[in-house]
Protein backbone atom coordinates (compact mmCIF):
# COMPACT_ATOMS: atom_id res chain seq x y z
CA UNK A 1 0.00 0.00 0.00
CA UNK A 2 1.35 3.51 -1.02
CA UNK A 3 2.23 5.96 1.65
CA UNK A 4 -0.48 8.23 0.51
CA UNK A 5 -3.23 5.82 1.30
CA UNK A 6 -1.51 4.12 4.49
CA UNK A 7 -2.46 7.63 5.51
CA UNK A 8 -5.44 7.95 4.72
CA UNK A 9 -6.20 4.80 6.77
CA UNK A 10 -4.60 5.97 9.61
CA UNK A 11 -6.41 9.68 9.62
CA UNK A 12 -9.94 7.75 9.08
CA UNK A 13 -9.30 5.02 12.17
CA UNK A 14 -8.33 7.93 14.45
CA UNK A 15 -10.88 9.91 13.08
CA UNK A 16 -13.59 7.24 14.39
CA UNK A 17 -12.05 6.29 17.33
CA UNK A 18 -10.33 9.08 19.00
CA UNK A 19 -7.40 6.81 20.03
CA UNK A 20 -5.62 4.41 18.44
CA UNK A 21 -2.16 2.15 18.91
CA UNK A 22 0.37 1.86 16.31
CA UNK A 23 0.29 -2.19 17.23
CA UNK A 24 -3.61 -1.95 15.99
CA UNK A 25 -2.62 -0.22 12.88
CA UNK A 26 0.29 -2.43 12.16
CA UNK A 27 -2.08 -5.19 11.70
CA UNK A 28 -4.95 -3.01 9.85
CA UNK A 29 -2.06 -2.16 7.44
CA UNK A 30 -0.13 -5.33 6.96
CA UNK A 31 3.26 -3.26 7.66
CA UNK A 32 5.78 -2.80 10.08
CA UNK A 33 5.32 -1.14 13.11
CA UNK A 34 8.54 1.24 12.55
CA UNK A 35 6.67 1.74 9.37
CA UNK A 36 3.35 2.82 11.48
CA UNK A 37 5.41 5.15 13.52
CA UNK A 38 6.83 6.75 10.56
CA UNK A 39 3.40 7.39 9.29
CA UNK A 40 2.08 8.82 12.64
CA UNK A 41 5.19 11.55 13.02
CA UNK A 42 4.52 12.52 9.72
CA UNK A 43 1.43 13.19 10.09
CA UNK A 44 1.97 14.80 13.58
CA UNK A 45 4.19 16.78 11.80
CA UNK A 46 1.73 18.13 9.15
CA UNK A 47 -0.25 18.67 12.26
CA UNK A 48 -3.60 16.34 11.26
CA UNK A 49 -3.17 14.33 14.43
CA UNK A 50 -1.15 13.70 17.61
CA UNK A 51 1.71 11.26 18.28
CA UNK A 52 0.88 10.14 22.12
CA UNK A 53 3.61 7.07 23.06
CA UNK A 54 2.38 3.68 21.51
CA UNK A 55 0.03 5.53 19.39
CA UNK A 56 -2.15 8.17 18.22
CA UNK A 57 -5.18 10.61 19.00
CA UNK A 58 -7.64 12.87 17.12
CA UNK A 59 -7.06 16.52 17.09
CA UNK A 60 -10.25 17.27 17.76
CA UNK A 61 -10.21 14.76 21.22
CA UNK A 62 -7.94 17.19 22.97
CA UNK A 63 -9.88 19.87 25.27
CA UNK A 64 -9.78 23.54 23.72
CA UNK A 65 -11.67 26.58 23.89
CA UNK A 66 -13.73 27.36 20.26
CA UNK A 67 -13.29 23.57 18.59
CA UNK A 68 -14.97 23.98 15.12
CA UNK A 69 -16.73 21.84 13.49
CA UNK A 70 -14.01 20.99 11.03
CA UNK A 71 -11.90 19.22 14.16
CA UNK A 72 -14.65 16.72 15.00
CA UNK A 73 -14.87 14.00 13.09
CA UNK A 74 -18.80 13.46 12.08
CA UNK A 75 -19.79 16.49 13.92
CA UNK A 76 -23.08 16.47 12.23
CA UNK A 77 -23.98 12.43 13.57
CA UNK A 78 -22.76 13.71 17.07
CA UNK A 79 -25.00 16.29 16.98
CA UNK A 80 -28.16 14.27 16.04
CA UNK A 81 -27.24 12.13 18.92
CA UNK A 82 -26.68 14.46 21.60
CA UNK A 83 -30.37 16.03 20.40
CA UNK A 84 -31.68 12.70 21.12
CA UNK A 85 -29.99 11.68 24.25
CA UNK A 86 -30.58 15.81 25.91
CA UNK A 87 -33.98 14.60 25.70
CA UNK A 88 -33.87 11.64 28.43
CA UNK A 89 -32.51 13.86 31.48
CA UNK A 90 -34.53 15.85 33.90
CA UNK A 91 -34.55 17.78 36.74
CA UNK A 92 -33.08 16.82 39.48
CA UNK A 93 -31.50 13.58 38.89
CA UNK A 94 -27.61 12.53 39.60
CA UNK A 95 -25.87 12.11 36.07
CA UNK A 96 -22.63 9.80 35.73
CA UNK A 97 -20.59 11.28 32.10
CA UNK A 98 -17.80 9.27 30.93
CA UNK A 99 -15.36 11.79 28.17
CA UNK A 100 -15.65 11.14 24.57
CA UNK A 101 -16.68 14.57 21.72
CA UNK A 102 -20.31 12.81 21.53
CA UNK A 103 -20.45 13.60 25.54
CA UNK A 104 -19.36 16.90 25.04
CA UNK A 105 -21.99 17.60 22.29
CA UNK A 106 -24.34 16.31 24.95
CA UNK A 107 -23.07 18.76 27.57
CA UNK A 108 -23.27 21.46 25.15
CA UNK A 109 -27.06 21.37 24.72
CA UNK A 110 -28.10 20.94 27.97
CA UNK A 111 -31.13 23.41 28.61
CA UNK A 112 -29.99 26.74 30.58
CA UNK A 113 -32.99 26.00 33.27
CA UNK A 114 -31.91 22.17 34.14
CA UNK A 115 -31.03 21.37 37.47
CA UNK A 116 -28.87 18.50 37.98
CA UNK A 117 -25.51 16.85 39.38
CA UNK A 118 -22.81 15.79 37.09
CA UNK A 119 -20.53 13.58 38.40
CA UNK A 120 -17.58 13.09 35.84
CA UNK A 121 -13.70 11.76 35.17
CA UNK A 122 -13.67 13.91 32.13
CA UNK A 123 -11.74 17.42 32.56
CA UNK A 124 -12.74 18.33 29.28
CA UNK A 125 -16.62 17.71 30.04
CA UNK A 126 -16.03 18.98 33.56
CA UNK A 127 -14.78 22.33 32.46
CA UNK A 128 -17.61 22.30 29.90
CA UNK A 129 -20.29 21.66 32.23
CA UNK A 130 -19.34 24.40 34.39
CA UNK A 131 -20.44 26.98 32.00
CA UNK A 132 -23.73 25.78 32.90
CA UNK A 133 -25.76 28.29 35.32
CA UNK A 134 -27.73 25.45 37.16
CA UNK A 135 -25.87 22.43 37.36
CA UNK A 136 -23.64 20.73 40.04
CA UNK A 137 -20.22 19.40 38.75
CA UNK A 138 -18.45 16.99 40.51
CA UNK A 139 -14.65 15.79 39.06
CA UNK A 140 -13.77 12.36 39.68
CA UNK A 141 -10.37 12.14 41.07
CA UNK A 142 -7.55 10.24 40.68
CA UNK A 143 -4.37 9.72 38.16
CA UNK A 144 -5.09 11.94 35.34
CA UNK A 145 -4.25 10.74 31.42
CA UNK A 146 -2.40 13.01 29.18
CA UNK A 147 -3.73 11.38 26.14
CA UNK A 148 -7.70 10.77 27.45
CA UNK A 149 -7.92 13.04 30.16
CA UNK A 150 -9.49 11.42 32.15
CA UNK A 151 -9.38 10.39 35.92
CA UNK A 152 -8.11 6.73 36.52
CA UNK A 153 -6.65 4.48 38.98
CA UNK A 154 -7.72 2.99 42.31
CA UNK A 155 -8.95 6.59 43.89
CA UNK A 156 -11.52 7.31 41.38
CA UNK A 157 -12.84 3.55 41.19
CA UNK A 158 -13.30 4.07 44.88
CA UNK A 159 -15.22 7.69 44.55
CA UNK A 160 -17.54 5.66 42.30
CA UNK A 161 -18.43 3.23 44.41
CA UNK A 162 -20.28 5.70 46.94
CA UNK A 163 -22.11 6.78 44.02
CA UNK A 164 -26.17 5.72 42.76
CA UNK A 165 -26.57 7.64 39.69
CA UNK A 166 -30.18 7.90 37.66
CA UNK A 167 -27.91 7.12 33.98
CA UNK A 168 -24.89 7.07 32.83
CA UNK A 169 -23.45 8.43 30.12
CA UNK A 170 -20.94 6.21 28.10
CA UNK A 171 -18.74 7.33 25.87
CA UNK A 172 -18.22 4.38 22.93
CA UNK A 173 -15.36 3.08 21.60
CA UNK A 174 -15.88 -0.15 19.88
CA UNK A 175 -19.15 -2.14 20.19
CA UNK A 176 -20.72 -5.51 18.74
CA UNK A 177 -22.75 -8.23 19.67
CA UNK A 178 -20.01 -11.02 20.39
CA UNK A 179 -18.15 -9.00 22.75
CA UNK A 180 -20.27 -6.31 23.92
CA UNK A 181 -18.48 -2.60 24.45
CA UNK A 182 -14.81 -2.77 24.53
CA UNK A 183 -11.54 -0.73 25.27
CA UNK A 184 -8.24 -1.31 24.04
CA UNK A 185 -6.88 1.23 27.34
CA UNK A 186 -7.24 -1.19 30.44
CA UNK A 187 -7.44 1.75 32.62
CA UNK A 188 -10.48 3.27 31.14
CA UNK A 189 -11.84 0.07 31.08
CA UNK A 190 -11.89 -0.48 35.09
CA UNK A 191 -13.58 2.98 34.93
CA UNK A 192 -15.99 2.90 32.96
CA UNK A 193 -16.99 -0.47 34.42
CA UNK A 194 -17.38 1.37 37.55
CA UNK A 195 -19.39 3.51 36.33
CA UNK A 196 -21.92 0.67 35.15
CA UNK A 197 -21.66 -0.30 38.59
CA UNK A 198 -22.51 2.94 40.23
CA UNK A 199 -25.51 3.73 38.10
CA UNK A 200 -29.02 2.64 37.58
CA UNK A 201 -29.87 3.16 33.80
CA UNK A 202 -26.48 3.05 31.14
CA UNK A 203 -26.99 5.19 27.95
CA UNK A 204 -24.14 4.57 24.98
CA UNK A 205 -23.80 6.59 22.45
CA UNK A 206 -21.83 6.08 19.59
CA UNK A 207 -21.74 7.02 15.65
CA UNK A 208 -22.55 4.18 13.76
CA UNK A 209 -19.22 3.61 12.05
CA UNK A 210 -18.16 2.66 15.67
CA UNK A 211 -20.50 -0.11 15.67
CA UNK A 212 -19.26 -3.84 14.52
CA UNK A 213 -15.85 -3.36 15.81
CA UNK A 214 -14.23 -4.56 18.96
CA UNK A 215 -10.96 -4.16 21.13
CA UNK A 216 -8.75 -6.39 23.67
CA UNK A 217 -10.22 -5.83 26.86
CA UNK A 218 -13.96 -6.28 27.38
CA UNK A 219 -16.33 -3.47 29.61
CA UNK A 220 -19.66 -4.95 29.46
CA UNK A 221 -22.33 -7.24 27.22
CA UNK A 222 -24.52 -5.39 25.42
CA UNK A 223 -27.49 -6.91 27.83
CA UNK A 224 -25.80 -4.31 31.08
CA UNK A 225 -26.92 -1.43 28.40
CA UNK A 226 -30.11 -0.26 28.07
CA UNK A 227 -30.11 2.46 25.52
CA UNK A 228 -28.47 2.88 22.24
CA UNK A 229 -27.90 6.09 20.62
CA UNK A 230 -26.80 6.10 17.35
CA UNK A 231 -27.22 9.16 14.55
CA UNK A 232 -29.32 6.64 12.88
CA UNK A 233 -33.21 6.04 12.55
CA UNK A 234 -34.26 3.24 14.60
CA UNK A 235 -35.30 1.16 11.84
CA UNK A 236 -31.47 0.96 10.44
CA UNK A 237 -30.89 -2.35 9.28
CA UNK A 238 -27.55 -2.35 10.58
CA UNK A 239 -28.98 -1.73 14.18
CA UNK A 240 -31.22 -4.88 13.68
CA UNK A 241 -28.63 -7.36 15.54
CA UNK A 242 -28.69 -5.36 18.32
CA UNK A 243 -32.26 -4.89 18.88
CA UNK A 244 -32.32 -8.56 20.34
CA UNK A 245 -29.91 -7.49 22.78
CA UNK A 246 -30.51 -3.82 23.84
CA UNK A 247 -33.99 -2.63 25.48
CA UNK A 248 -34.01 0.85 23.51
CA UNK A 249 -32.28 1.70 20.47
CA UNK A 250 -32.57 5.38 19.66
Amino acid sequence: MKKENRHQVILHNVSIHNRVLLSDLSQLLNVSIDTVRRDVVELHIQGKLKKVHGGAIANGFQFKQNVSNDEIYAAECKHIIAEKAVQLIKNDQVILISGGTTNLELVKRLPLKLRATFFTPSLPIALELMSHPTVEVILIGGKLSKDSQVSMGGYAINMLSDIKADLCFLGTGYMDTSNGLTEFDWEVVQIKKAMIRSSKKVISLTISEKLNSHQKYKICQLQEINTLITELDGDNELLTPYKRMINTIL
